[in-house]
């Protein structure tokens, strides 16, 4: 082609049209610059139409433009970091609300539970009781709501029956890795969770209660986390069986690495207590610099907290664990009775009792769901929450993108 081009222009023919396409008629700087700007340009589209090309897809899922992810995500990586201690239904609630915030979250969750579907699997394949677990995960999970269906999804016939598809999921998993904890972290990378979820140790324990059964001058030793609620008495202590279990060495770097720490919600004896009662788990959070916040329960629970106000739990943990666990303490002070039924029962603060008020910053603000006033909603639980990190002592602040997250009404703060 390029000797035919020659020939062409030695005999004069097209001489014009090409030196016109070569731009011959201007300046060696002027070409040299419009073909940069030309190649530039055409690189940039080529770019751009790849890359929308390959995120096209995950855009469309996630109903929101690809810069808008892009930025949430950075937002996230540079977020606080948050490890939440728990388990049950409470944990969820946190982690949900402060997902949208910052992806540095980990969940320490209790390994203690023996009833149900994860208390099968434990007795029958000696697996870590995946159940707390799974509902972190979940709540973690970058689609959340695909995700909790799914892994909560429970069989109601045959072999499987009572058994939810996430707990056999994480049975599976640990299988084929070789232990529960890895099993979490790979389940974690295939669900592309927000964070991290961790078992507060990796021990096989039991939970065990001593119980005042009215009518009884002994109390009454109650073996296994189910069956505490159902003694029909009054939880006088609990304990783990190994009394010398080690904590999950992950938890402990994490604890002493955040900027913020939450307890709760939870079930106080049967969900918060196991984990902090794991040895190392107390220490490390007295050595931590975080801001350590106890969230108490929104309303009581039958068996368990019968009639326990704010004081009741928080003299509860400190009875178990000691003093200086926790630097503050969030509790609602909103109790309303639309859909909340027969059987719900406020868990009540105390003002005329100051015995916690003198030794923590108490804070009181609604943090009930519309829909389930029993339960935590996660939007203000998570906006009361940034809000007391950046009203704690020692400079601690976290900046927010925007408004959504400040100006909480936290009421009732008491210096500790």
């Amino acid at each position: 082609m390029v000797q035919i081009v020659a020939l062409l222009n030695d005999t004069g023919e097209f001489a014009s049209a090409l030196r016109f396409a070569t731009l011959h008629f201007l300046p060696p700087w002027a070409r040299v610059l419009i073909a940069g700007v030309v190649g530039s340009s055409a690189i940039f589209i080529a770019l751009r139409q790849f890359t929308r090309s390959i995120l096209a897809p995950l855009a469309t899922q996630r109903r929101e433009s690809v810069l808008d992810m892009v930025y949430a995500h950075t937002r996230r990586q540079k977020g606080l970091k948050v490890v939440a201690i728990g388990g049950g239904t409470g944990l969820p609630s946190v982690l949900r609300g402060l997902k949208t915030v910052t992806s540095q979250i980990t969940a320490v969750v209790t390994t203690a539970d023996d009833g149900g579907s994860s208390g099968k699997l434990r007795r029958e394949l000696g697996v870590l009781p995946p159940g707390d677990l799974r509902s972190n995960i979940a709540a973690l999970a970058d689609d959340e709501a695909l995700i909790t269906q799914l892994f909560q999804y429970r069989f109601s016939e045959g072999g499987l029956e009572g058994h939810s598809f996430g707990n056999l999921f994480l049975t599976a998993m640990a299988d084929l890795t070789g232990s529960m904890d890895r099993a979490v972290a790979e389940t974690g990378r295939v669900l592309a969770i927000e964070g991290r979820v961790l078992p507060s140790t990796l021990q096989n324990v039991t939970l065990l209660a001593e119980v005042r059964i009215p009518g009884e001058t002994r109390l009454r030793r109650i073996s296994g986390e189910s069956q505490i609620p159902e003694a029909g008495g009054k939880i006088e202590r609990v304990f783990l069986q190994p009394d010398q279990v080690h904590a999950y060495p992950d938890a402990i770097r994490a604890i002493l690495s955040a900027d913020l720490v939450v307890i709760g919600p939870g079930s106080l004896f049967t969900s918060l207590l196991p984990n902090l009662l794991v040895n190392g788990i107390a220490e490390a959070l007295r050595a931590s610099n975080a801001y350590k916040v106890y969230v108490c329960n929104v309303a009581t629970q039958p068996g368990e907290t019968d009639g326990f106000s704010v004081t009741d739990h928080v003299l509860a943990l400190e009875a178990h664990v000691g003093r200086n666990v926790f630097d503050a303490v969030l509790a609602n002070d909103h109790y309303p009775t639309r859909n909340a039924g027969e059987n719900t029962l406020y868990v009540l603060h105390s003002p005329d009792d100051q015995t916690i008020y003198q030794r923590y910053d108490v804070h009181l603000t609604d943090l009930t769901d519309a829909d389930r006033p029993w339960r935590h909603d996660s939007s203000k639980l998570a906006r009361a929450l940034l809000t007391l990190y950046n009203r704690a002592p020692a400079g601690r602040t976290f900046a927010l993108r925007d408004g959504s997250h400040q100006g909480a009404a936290v009421n009732g703060q008491v210096g500790g």
